[in-house]
């Protein structure tokens, strides 16, 4: 019996109850799935619903009455074992042996798919993650959003949703001039604009710009006149540096569906139409010879300039044009996922929401990411070789490969600080997080090789009834909780939830495959060589298959891959 059926069962006691007057309840009350939760103690049962203390008030009655009502006609549901009723109405559910087990064949056939829900159903989601400026490689701050947001996506689309994968290309403004005065300054071998960027890679990029305008028959942009040549090393700089990021991005497993450029908003004119639509709402007003917006009345601390008074757009214009264009490009909702530094950036952008007609943190989302600090030998990690002053994606992936990045960054809270060891992602022990995950994969297919080599075969028999250890009880409630895992992963953005989730099912499964019978033996899952096959034998291969299902599954959903051998 999995959760939904439990859940299918209680609503239907609840349904009969109604029927039959044993309940005095609007029959519109009850619901269509009731809510059921593993008990944090192993004794009180396999499943628990706190429906009764929910109900009670509209039915009349006190909580442990009507669980007494829905505990009598549960009694006689196949499947269930027995049911309890604990405090003030709390139902405590065990299932027999048969009811249990059958999830691990349910899992093994439903496969891929398991996990997966239609709670965002009907969404179209905009996210927007990463967004670094295209002046240097990407730091490790972006790495962080490219690990979260991607695995974001696909919590996201497991749960139902349609989600578009955007990457904001901020080519306007004056970080692009600085990022070109740079490159224009490498390549005359003279120092840095003192706000300008250093590193190796500026080089590496002024001379990229040179040589290929050089192959294009044209001069070298550094012997042109200063204007002349900031635009050229702009032009195929910014190019160059955001087609490295793509590259380095694409090497991480993480595609972008739109790459938008802040360019086009003022190119096209969606700065004017956007000031325009809140004018004609009501929210633009002239002061000091320049257009504001009056977030005040939204919210925010201040009313916020829009057009400088001369003329030109405040960098909040192209804010208010983008969420625009996201709306309506269809966008149900937009996330948007920033980095500590844009904290104060919430209320602004949640005003523009509510101007817009819109609901701040439904239709417009914003999640804040901390920093990520890297350690090594014990010791801080400062500074690339290459960038100078940051952490590259390339430094990480380098030092601990793509798996190990993409799973340690999004196994944490985006909102809390980490502290990476690198010492310990490169390990081989369980302390390591992934190599705990992946090591149980690898575990699992072991098994299926050597289920293989033996006979063992899953089509040959299956009874349920068998897997009764205390182990494959935790094992098999612990399979159950995926897909209620991956729903509020997504529901409350936090796929971090699955890497969790994923690491007590590991525990699990090792305390399972480790586990001894009451007389000490070791209790195997599949028999010697030369020992005969019993339906012990295909039944636990069932439960191990499952377990490397939903092993698979949960890796997948953070981009990390699910090895057979380690």
């Amino acid at each position: 019996m999995t959760p939904d059926e439990l859940s299918g069962a209680l609503s239907a006691a609840l349904a009969s109850a109604v029927a039959d007057g044993a309940l005095a309840l609007d029959p519109a009350a009850v619901p269509a799935s009731v809510h059921v939760e593993r008990p944090r103690q192993r004794e009180h049962g396999d499943w628990a619903t706190n429906v009764a203390l929910q109900l009670a008030k509209k039915a009349g009655t006190n909580p442990r009455a009507l669980a007494e009502v829905l505990a009598s006609r549960l009694a006689s549901v196949s499947g269930i074992k027995q049911v309890d009723i604990a405090g003030p109405g709390f139902l405590n559910i065990t299932l027999d042996a048969a009811a249990a087990g059958e999830l691990a064949r349910s899992i093994v056939e439903t496969g891929a798919t398991y996990g997966h829900n239609q709670a965002e159903a009907g969404k179209h989601i905009n996210l927007e993650f990463v967004s670094a400026n295209p002046t240097g490689p990407l730091h490790i701050g972006g790495v962080r959003w490219a690990a979260v947001g991607d695995s974001l996506a696909r919590v996201l689309e497991a749960s139902g949703a349609q989600v578009t994968r955007e990457y904001y290309f901020n080519d306007h403004g004056a970080q692009i001039d600085r990022f070109a005065r740079s490159l224009l300054a490498a390549a005359r071998g003279e120092a840095a604009p003192e706000d300008g960027y250093g590193g190796s890679y500026i080089r590496e990029i002024a001379d990229a710009v040179t040589a290929q305008a050089l192959a294009a028959g044209e001069p070298a942009p550094a012997t042109l006149p200063d204007g002349e040549a900031q635009e050229a090393f702009r032009a195929r700089g910014v190019q160059m540096m955001f087609a490295e990021v793509k590259t380095s991005l694409h090497d991480f497993g993480v595609d972008f569906d739109v790459f938008f450029h802040e360019d086009s908003l003022h190119e096209s004119g969606a700065v004017e139409r956007a000031v325009a639509r809140l004018r004609e709402l009501g929210h633009i007003f002239e002061a000091d010879g320049a257009t504001w917006l009056r977030t005040t009345d939204f919210g925010d601390d201040k009313d916020r300039v829009v057009i400088k008074r001369d003329g030109e757009a405040a960098y909040i214009a192209g804010d208010i044009a983008y969420y625009l264009d996201k709306r309506e490009r269809g966008a149900d909702e937009a996330i948007y996922m920033l980095g500590a530094d844009h904290h104060g950036y919430v209320g602004r952008m949640m005003a523009i929401c509510a101007a817009f007609g819109d609901t701040p943190g439904v239709t417009m989302q914003i999640l804040i990411g901390q920093l990520v600090n890297l350690v090594k030998d014990g010791e801080p990690v400062r500074m690339s070789k290459r960038a100078g002053n940051i952490i590259t994606i390339d430094d990480l992936v380098d030092a601990v490969g793509v798996d190990a990045a993409r799973y340690s960054l999004a196994r944490f809270a985006a909102d809390s600080t980490i502290d990476l060891d690198l010492d310990l992602l490169t390990s081989q022990k369980n302390e390591n997080p992934v190599y705990y995950v992946q090591y149980a994969h690898s575990r699992t297919a072991a098994v299926d090789r050597n289920a293989a080599e033996r006979g063992v075969a899953r089509a040959d028999g299956f009874e349920p009834s068998l897997l009764d250890h205390p182990t494959e009880a935790v094992l098999l409630g612990r399979l159950a909780e995926f897909p209620r895992v991956v729903g509020e992963a997504a529901a409350l953005r936090e796929p971090h939830r699955v890497a969790r989730y994923l690491e007590a099912l590991a525990g699990d499964y090792h305390s399972w495959y480790q586990a001894k019978d009451a007389d000490g033996a070791q209790r195997r899952v599949l028999p010697y060589p030369d020992e005969p096959v019993t339906d012990t034998h295909r039944t636990r291969l069932w439960l191990n298959d499952a377990v490397r299902q939903v092993l698979a599954n949960g890796l997948g959903l953070l981009g990390v891959s699910a090895p057979e051998r380690m």
